[in-house]
Order: C-alpha cells, then sequence, then structure tokens
C-alpha cells in the first residue's frame, strides 16, 4: 500500500453508465481530496479517525499512543504523522470518550502495548509511511513486526477490522478493552467474555477528566458485540502487564482478551464490531441491523458512497489542486466529528446514568442523538456551515441538547453520554439554538428550546459546574463579570466572578443578543429589551484610555498593571487585544468607540505583524503557542476578526486577509495543517477554510433575526451549494467567480440573481431560497463595496 499523495495523483473520477440514454457521465470522486493526515502531527484523541462514516458512532484508528493518556483530558494523544509505531486499533473516539482497542499479532503475545521509544518491548509494531494508506472511510496499513496488513472501515455503529496474517501457528486478535484510551479517563471496570467461538462481547466503564471534574458521580460506558469471520482455537486472557490465563471471561481494570489462529499465508479475518453506549444488548441489535449481511468490501464501499454523497454537498471548481485538498479535508472533519450516541432502537444514555428511548417513526428514530465537545467558537464555523449545507444535523444537534435540558434542567456546555463535559466553562449552546431558529430550522420543539437558552441567559442559581457560566449571575446583576484572579483556570465554583472574568463578559453579551432574536422572534417583548440591554454590557469593561477592553475586579475598578498582551489574565485563552474584538454582534459600536481610521489601521497592522508568526503561534507545536499573540487563528476567539473590516469600510482588507490566512496558516502535511500542532477542534478550523473557500461568513454567526452572510474572497471559480428542501425553498446556490487566480484576490462587482450590488453582503434567506452569486475579481481593491 501507499500513502494517498492527493497533491501528486490525478483526481480519480467515476465513470457512471447512464442506462436510461445509453451515454456516460463523469463524476468526482471528492474524498479523494481527503487527505486525513494533514494537521495529525500534536492532534487530538478524536481527530484521527479515517474509517468513519459522517457523524457516526463507530470512527475508528489506529493508535499510536492513546495508550498514554492525558493528564488533564484535552491534551494531544491518540494518533500522530511523525510517529513509527502503532498500539492497536481503537473503536470509539470522541470528546472524552475512548476505548475497546484491537491488535493483531503474530508470534509470541506479549502483555503490555510498549512505547514509542521501546516498540519491541510490547505488541505494538513499527509501520512505514509509504505503506499507510488513508481516506475518508478507510484506513489502511502493514504491520512490520507481523507482516500483517490490517484496513479498517464502518459504518453508523458497526466498525470493521480486516487482517491479512502471513502463514504462522501462532496467529492472535487481541482485544484491549480495560485500559486508559486517548480521553477516557481512569478505567473504573471492564469486562471482555466469549459468547463461541466467533463472538466476543464486552464493555468499559471510565471517568473522563472533564467528567470528573464538573460531574463526579458520572461515568462514561462503552459496550461491544464482535464477531469473527473464523472460529478461533484457544483464548487467551490478562490483565495487562500481569501473566496469561485460559479462562472464556475477564473483568477488572487492565482486562484483556486474545484469541488465537492458526493462518495460512495471506489469510483474511474480519472482525465487525457493533458498538454502543447503552447496553451489549443494542451492540448485538447494532451489528445485526446494520452490520450483519455486508462483508468488509461491501461496508468500504457504501462508506465510501455516503462520504460523496455528504461532501458533494458543496462541489467546487477551479482553484488549484491543494486547495481544493484543504477545502475538502476541512468539510470532511466537520461532518466527522460530533458523532452519533444513540442505538438503531432510538435507546440513549441519560445524564443520570439510565436509559432513555428517543420517539420512533416505523423502525427509525424520529431524529438522532450526538455527542458534542463545546460549541465555544463553533458559530464562525460549524453551525453556518451546518445552517447552509447540512440542517437536518444542525436540527438534530439542537435536539439531542434539548435532551440534557429536559432532563437535568439545564443546558450542557459539552456532553459526552449525556454527562457535563464543559469544554472551556462558558456555554454558547443557548446562541446555536436561536440562531437555529433565525435560519429557519424550527422542526424541533422551539418554545422548549427558547425555555432553556433563556434560561442559559439569566440564571445563575443552583447551576451545575457543567452548564458552564457559573459567573452568569454576577453578569445579570453587575453588567459585568469581575475578574478575580487565581492560578487555578479551572475552577468550577465561582459565582460571583471568574478568572476569566472579561472574556465572559465579552461572550456572554454576544449570546445574550443572539436570545434577544430569538425573544423578538417569538413576540416575547420584555425578554427582547432585557437581553437587549445585557448584550452592550461588554461596554462596561472598555476602557477609554487604553481604548481596549479591560478586566474589572471586583470593587468595580478596572485592573491595575494591566498588560494588554497577558495571556490568561482575566481571558479564556486569549489577551486583551485579542478580546477587545470580541464584539461580533456590535461591530460598528466598538469601530465608533475609536474611529474607523483608527481601527482599520490597527487591526490591519495586526494583520502584517501576524502574518510572520503564521497568523498565530508560528512554528511552535502547541495549542497554545498563540495566545500571548495579537491575533490568533488557532484558537476560536479570533476567528470572526479577519471579517470586521467588512463592518468598517475596507471590505478589500477582509478580502485580501482571508485569503492569505487560507494559503498561509492552512498548510497540506501532518505538521502544518491547522497552523503548526494547532488544536483543530472537532472541525472547526476545516469548517472555517470552507466557509472562506466559498466566500461566505457571518461575524455574527447567524445570530440576526434576518441573518446574513458577508462577502469575502472566494477561492474557487464556481461553487455550488446543495440544499435541503426539506428546510429551503432552493434546490441550489451557485457562486460563479470571474477571473479568479492566486493573484486575483480583490472582488470587483457583485450580481445577486441578475441583479448588480455594492454591499458585501447578502441574506440568508436569499441564499438558501436558491439563484446565483456572480463575482468578477481583480488585481487591486473595489474601494466602492460597502457593508
Amino acid at each position: 500500500m501507499k500513502k494517498t499523495n492527493l497533491l501528486l495523483l490525478p483526481t480519480v473520477l467515476y465513470m457512471l453508465v447512464l442506462s436510461c440514454v445509453g451515454k456516460k457521465e463523469t463524476v468526482e470522486k471528492l474524498s479523494e481530496y481527503v487527505n486525513p493526515n494533514i494537521g495529525s502531527v500534536h492532534s487530538r484523541w478524536f481527530f484521527y479517525t479515517p474509517a468513519a462514516v459522517p457523524f457516526g458512532m463507530a470512527k475508528l484508528g489506529p493508535s499510536t499512543n492513546g495508550s498514554y493518556g492525558n493528564a488533564n483530558g484535552w491534551e494531544a494523544v491518540g494518533y500522530e504523522d511523525n510517529h513509527s509505531s502503532i498500539e492497536g486499533f481503537a473503536c470509539f473516539h470522541e470528546f472524552q470518550i475512548g476505548g475497546v482497542m484491537l491488535m493483531p499479532i503474530v508470534g509470541a503475545l506479549k502483555t503490555t502495548p510498549g512505547t514509542l521509544e521501546k516498540p519491541d518491548e510490547g505488541y505494538r509494531s513499527l509501520f512505514k509511511k509509504e505503506n499507510e494508506e488513508a481516506t475518508a472511510g478507510f484506513y489502511g496499513v502493514l504491520l512490520d513486526k507481523y507482516n500483517t496488513k490490517v484496513e479498517l472501515t464502518a459504518l453508523d455503529r458497526v466498525g470493521y477490522q480486516r487482517y491479512t496474517f502471513p502463514k504462522s501457528d501462532e496467529s492472535y486478535v487481541l482485544f484491549d478493552i480495560g485500559n486508559r484510551l486517548g480521553e477516557s479517563g481512569a478505567i473504573e471496570d471492564a469486562y471482555i467474555k466469549v459468547v463461541d467461538d466467533t463472538t466476543i462481547e464486552g464493555y468499559v466503564i471510565t471517568k473522563p477528566e472533564y467528567v470528573k471534574k464538573y460531574q463526579p458521580e458520572a461515568t462514561v460506558h462503552m459496550y461491544f458485540y464482535a464477531k469473527l469471520s473464523k472460529p478461533f482455537a484457544e483464548v487467551k486472557t490478562f490483565k495487562r502487564g500481569e501473566l496469561v490465563g485460559t479462562a472464556k471471561e475477564v473483568k477488572g481494570i487492565g482486562a484483556c482478551l486474545a484469541v488465537k489462529y492458526t493462518t495460512g499465508e495471506e489469510e483474511q479475518i474480519t472482525v465487525k464490531i457493533g458498538q454502543s453506549y447503552t447496553s451489549i444488548d443494542n451492540a448485538r441489535l447494532n451489528y445485526e441491523t446494520e452490520g450483519s449481511d455486508l462483508n468488509f468490501d461491501t461496508a468500504k464501499e457504501k462508506a465510501s458512497i455516503r462520504w460523496n454523497d455528504m461532501l458533494g454537498r458543496i462541489n467546487v471548481e477551479g482553484g488549484r489542486q491543494e486547495d481544493k485538498v484543504k477545502f475538502y479535508t476541512g468539510l470532511y472533519h466537520a461532518l466527522l466529528g460530533r458523532g452519533l450516541a444513540n442505538d438503531v432502537n432510538g435507546a440513549y444514555p441519560k445524564n443520570d446514568g439510565t436509559i432513555g428511548y428517543l420517539s420512533m417513526d416505523k423502525s427509525r428514530p424520529t431524529f438522532n442523538y450526538y455527542n458534542s465537545d463545546a460549541i465555544w467558537g463553533g458559530y464562525w464555523n460549524l453551525t453556518q456551515l451546518w445552517a447552509l449545507a447540512y440542517p437536518e444535523y444542525y436540527s438534530d444537534w439542537v435536539q439531542s441538547q434539548l435532551l440534557v435540558y429536559k432532563e437535568t434542567g439545564w443546558l450542557g456546555d459539552g456532553i459526552a453520554n449525556s454527562k457535563y463535559v464543559s469544554g472551556v466553562g462558558t456555554n454558547f449552546t443557548s446562541l446555536a439554538i436561536a440562531a437555529a431558529y433565525n435560519c429557519g430550522i424550527r422542526d424541533f420543539d422551539y418554545d422548549l428550546g427558547y425555555e432553556a437558552a433563556l434560561k442559559n441567559e439569566i440564571d445563575g442559581h443552583n447551576r451545575p459546574a457543567g452548564a458552564g457560566k457559573l459567573d452568569v449571575g454576577a453578569f445579570v446583576d453587575r453588567g459585568y463579570c469581575p475578574y478575580i484572579p487565581s492560578d487555578d483556570y479551572f475552577i468550577t465554583k465561582q459565582d460571583e466572578g471568574s478568572v476569566f472574568g472579561a472574556s465572559h463578559t465579552m461572550e456572554y453579551s454576544f449570546s445574550s443578543y443572539a436570545v434577544a432574536q430569538f425573544a423578538k422572534h417569538l413576540n416575547k417583548e420584555s425578554d427582547y429589551q432585557r437581553l437587549s440591554k445585557m448584550a452592550s454590557n461588554w461596554e462596561n469593561l472598555f476602557d477609554s484610555e487604553t481604548e481596549l477592553i479591560r478586566p474589572r475586579t471586583l470593587d468595580g475598578n478596572f485592573l491595575k498593571n494591566f498588560d494588554p498582551m497577558a495571556a490568561w489574565a482575566g481571558f479564556q485563552e486569549g489577551n486583551a487585544i485579542q478580546y477587545t474584538f470580541y464584539v461580533p454582534h456590535e461591530p460598528k459600536k466598538l469601530i465608533d468607540k475609536v474611529g474607523q481610521q483608527v481601527f482599520n489601521n490597527r487591526l490591519d497592522s495586526i494583520f502584517i505583524n501576524s502574518q510572520k508568526n503564521m497568523f498565530g503561534g508560528g512554528k511552535t507545536v502547541d495549542a497554545f503557542a498563540g495566545v500571548h499573540a495579537a491575533y490568533n487563528h488557532g484558537n476560536q476567539p479570533n476567528l470572526h476578526v479577519s471579517w470586521l473590516f467588512n463592518f468598517s469600510g475596507k471590505p478589500h482588507l477582509t478580502q485580501k486577509w482571508v485569503r492569505t490566512i487560507c494559503n498561509e496558516f492552512y498548510g497540506v502535511d501532518g505538521l502544518h495543517g491547522y497552523g503548526y500542532g494547532q488544536d483543530e477542534d472537532q472541525g472547526q478550523l476545516g469548517a472555517w477554510y470552507v466557509m472562506a473557500g466559498m466566500g461566505l461568513f457571518d461575524v455574527k454567526g447567524l445570530t440576526q433575526i434576518n441573518p446574513e452572510f458577508q462577502i469575502g474572497s472566494p477561492i474557487f471559480d464556481r461553487i455550488e451549494v446543495k440544499l435541503n428542501k426539506k428546510y429551503y425553498k432552493g434546490d441550489k446556490f451557485v457562486i460563479d467567480v470571474r477571473n479568479n487566480a492566486p493573484e486575483n484576490m480583490y472582488v470587483q462587482s457583485l450580481n445577486v440573481n441578475g441583479k448588480a450590488q455594492q454591499s458585501v453582503a447578502i441574506p440568508f434567506q436569499d441564499v438558501v431560497n436558491g439563484g446565483m452569486l456572480k463575482i468578477e475579481m481583480g488585481m487591486e481593491p473595489n474601494h466602492d463595496l460597502k457593508q
């Protein structure tokens, strides 16, 4: 096997025979542009899972250091492109969820995985990059130690692992279940049992670090039901690093089980793994419903079809080959993250540890329930993409959040099997629900959605830590969140203020605005007035002397000894320079405070200087490398800033800097993918590139009562978005870009459905009603364009 190099290989075309007319039509297989290895150096546990379908539960991928775990639940671990050995192939990959690893072994059975530095001490195997292949829906590699080929693919809830063994009397399939893996946290319990000579089942119960922090009594459960294609001859059980026995089951921390085969040369053994978060019985049901009748190759083809259908919702033409690779790899990550959590019968894990059931329409749930990292920053990438091209998923995501609200009385800021896993201690779920409604996605209980959203904005009484915004009461009462210095950035009880009081003030102001528009839609006038006033609370932190956002302390005074570049001092993962621009809902008010010319000069100079550091932390490989910078594209708080020129009379600078960020911050190799070692965050940075590549973006995150996109600098010559007729009137929206080239980054003219316009804004409704946006590009700015 050879690793796919999408910059060198020609695009693969499928020839489809149209039998009705007897002619042939060529159709691009867009998954050929997807390279999962891009940006995988220093990536998170959930990042590298090539063998999956869009939004699936079964997300399979190789683990190079997943067994190391991570101390705080967020550090990079799992797979890295620069590692040279593999310890196994894991089935569950989500934020704060990891488990069920398999590994083929030939020869002596070792009971520990070994380390990257000393792979021969365990069962891990070296591999060569030229013998690795990865794309959307498939992964393959040759394990050097065992001369065994491994192939992975998946359906929604069934993972497939196929091993091609050499001739041997000692070929094993190892089930490593009872050990820490990725973001799993500590193991509470595990169980593996032989059912018959082709069937293994079991579970693992974990205590992820974020669950331990925000809902300490809770645990995360993962279940599996595995069917092997060939009866095995022997069974061996052990706890990691301990003596090997021959029992047919093993229970407890460290539990492992291996089945032994005699294999012929190039003999293939396939393991199908039904997965569930609720029970072994439902894992078996998922297997029987989805995978019992499908072999590996059929499942692989089905996965490929799914991916190409979903990627094909947005079809781009023109541009450079590497631009298409960045675009479709980014779209792949946006579609990969935040995966399915309910079974085929509607069973899903509830917050209290019991099993709930979704309503059913005949044999299918009326909607699907999804796990999710926090939506912090997702309104500048994911929700805009979901609303435009995948509204059915956006609807399911909202309904998933409301299930947690109905059970607990609070929206979760990130959920892992319904357990609270607050990513950063805020909560923008209310904003995302409001934006969905504003966009016309309303096939959910929006009265309940509004109730939940309003409570999230104004209620701090008895608020659980996992719901985030513990200082929201102070924000409501004082008009700002006081900055309370602390060395502990993860304090879970601080209702008078916060170590991140300044950034919380900015964020809560934005989400108040979003829910205010939701209230206006529903004729909740008093709520609208109250929330609208709260939306301007950010002004209470604007320091006219420095013309920056400056933290206030409990006594109401501005922070003394103020250092605008100091990270973490009142600001979550950023500094005062970065967060001063965090007024996406009232940009013109911010611009007026400093003056348009000063605003433009400052912001332009920030980008000129930031370009020297790759618009972030330079080449330093660290998720937080850019938190001390003036601009940091590698993290959420800055993702709207390059688009603010559209509101300050200089749209051409948005066109320039957005195009430049696409070209320079984003790369196409393992190290330089999303900056250098930056946290791609379950599709956020990928989705940003997709929106920027199309030339559509909304600084306000589609939170206006009548949302609109701002127009940027499309990278491609033609972009066609297929629209979902269940939600929108149009069939498709086309962006036709003339005279486009790398040097022609500036918009010369705009025409919407045959009507010329000078505005760089286009209503969301006009886009989803279908039609065409024509853009003429050139080398020089058009200074007559305006917001």
